[in-house]
């Protein structure tokens, strides 16, 4: 792995005082305000490590080379910002803005990102560089040293890094989940062991990156670039893929939902032996596990599934109306356009399922009572679960998990949301004529008419 600017001993770096520090970042709201007397600040090659600048405004400024080690940049607007090879190990730029950034050979290795947002920002390669007598930035030891970003062992959780470039970059087992990476360069990135579980990569160019060992799991995918892409070990359970880029030869190797076989045993057979575990309390008979299998267009109208193990299986298109699905684990599942009218999915698991399309007219996703001798009742769990587009009209989802699902231009009219968890849901262009909002949690005040 090439050297970063911040390993090297042969770039001085200066020590900013707590007093130059307030000077120039005085004179740089001044430049931002065009006051008199403003000038952009300036920290090439300086070194501010461990100190705090969070929430500062310090769009526009140049950080080349600088030394952030540590330092806390937690909410600071960095728009615009030139942090050309700098060092940025372990900081803390939770929530920052780097909007169009020139990130490009700046070492981020195990800093914190989450909720940060970098759309078009670059972190392509760069050059080792240092100060020369006369101020001026040259090459080290005079040649042209390439100097490859690196976002290893980063945690940058939820990000918003659309259009970003990142191409030929070292982002090794780096925790993106729920990342938004639409239309971002990955090309010939290398990405291995990293979590993208949840992401959103639509659009992304993928081509010739290295996604051996990534997880994926309930990714969006579609549209994204996967030529000569290695995806060995990759985990792609409940995965968002086109029908193209199921036949490319990159997903050898993958883990993926395999095609259901009745050769290893019927449907019905299975969903007796399931009724029989199901009614001796799990002593005799089989749980059906039907986990990371492909049943899309499956009919499983009016079957008795309760408490089945279906995670990550894809059943696109399926009948699923009037089933018995109560507690089923149905996490990372692929739902897309499934028709679960009036099925009873009290406490189901449907964390990240992707249901986009599906019909749960009348569906039953309240809570379910446990016979313990508690009085528990055990809810049902939707978070982060796709749910744009579908018609839960008159569905009973009463105190379910719904935190942080798209329930964008989902029909839930008359649904019953008593109770129901909402925060972080994302609720724009949903039909809530007649829903029964009553103690509903995390609602936004728009749709409830505040």
């Amino acid at each position: 792995m090439p050297p970063a600017p911040n390993d090297d001993p042969d770039i001085p770096r200066a020590r900013l005082s707590q007093q130059e520090l307030n000077a120039v970042i005085h004179r740089h709201r001044a430049f931002l305000a065009r006051q008199p007397g403003g000038t952009r600040a300036n920290f090439k090659l300086r070194d501010l490590s461990h100190l705090d600048l969070s929430g500062l405004d310090l769009s526009d400024a140049d950080f080349s080379g600088a030394k952030l080690f540590s330092t806390r940049l937690n909410g600071a607007n960095l728009d615009q910002a030139i942090l050309y090879g700098a060092d940025l190990r372990l900081a803390n730029l939770t929530g920052a803005r780097l909007d169009r950034s020139d990130l490009r050979g700046a070492c981020l290795r195990g800093a914190i990102l989450s909720d940060a947002l970098l759309v078009e920002a670059d972190l392509r390669d760069g050059s080792l560089v240092r100060m020369t007598a006369k101020g001026q930035m040259t090459s080290v030891n005079y040649e042209a040293t390439p100097l490859t970003t690196e976002l290893t062992c980063a945690t940058v959780r939820r990000a918003n890094l659309s259009r970003a470039r990142l191409s030929s970059a070292f982002v090794m087992q780096t925790d993106l989940t729920d990342a938004i990476l639409r239309g971002t360069k990955f090309h010939r990135a290398n990405l291995t062991n990293s979590d993208l579980t949840g992401s959103d990569l639509q659009g992304a160019d993928l081509s010739e990156a290295n996604l051996s060992g990534v997880r994926l799991a309930g990714a969006m995918l579609a549209g994204a670039r996967l030529s000569n892409t290695r995806m060995e070990g990759a985990n792609l359970v409940g995965a968002i893929l086109d029908d193209d880029q199921l036949a490319s030869p990159s997903l050898a190797g993958a883990i993926r939902a395999r095609r259901f076989d009745e050769k290893s045993g019927s449907l019905a057979e299975l969903v007796a032996d399931h009724g029989i575990w199901m009614d001796s309390g799990g002593k005799l008979g089989r749980r059906a596990d039907l986990s990371m299998l492909d049943m899309s267009g499956i009919d499983l109208r009016a079957v008795n599934l309760a408490a089945a193990l279906l995670n990550g299986a894809t059943l696109i298109g399926a009948r699923l109306t009037d089933a018995s699905l109560a507690m089923i684990d149905l996490s990372l599942a692929d739902m897309r356009r499934a028709d679960l009218a009036r099925a009873d999915m009290r406490g189901a698991n449907l964390e990240r399922a992707t249901l986009i399309g599906a019909n749960l007219t009348g569906a039953r996703l309240g809570p379910i009572h446990i016979q313990s001798g508690t009085g528990h009742l055990w809810r049902t769990n939707l978070h982060r679960a796709r749910l744009n587009e579908a018609c839960l009209a008159r569905a009973d989802l009463r105190r379910a998990n719904l935190v942080e699902a798209n329930l964008s231009r989902t029909d839930l009219r008359e649904a019953d949301l008593r109770e129901a968890d909402l925060t972080g849901a994302e609720l724009h262009g949903a039909d809530l004529r007649g829903a029964d909002l009553t103690g509903a949690i995390g609602l936004p005040r728009r749709a409830t008419g505040g």
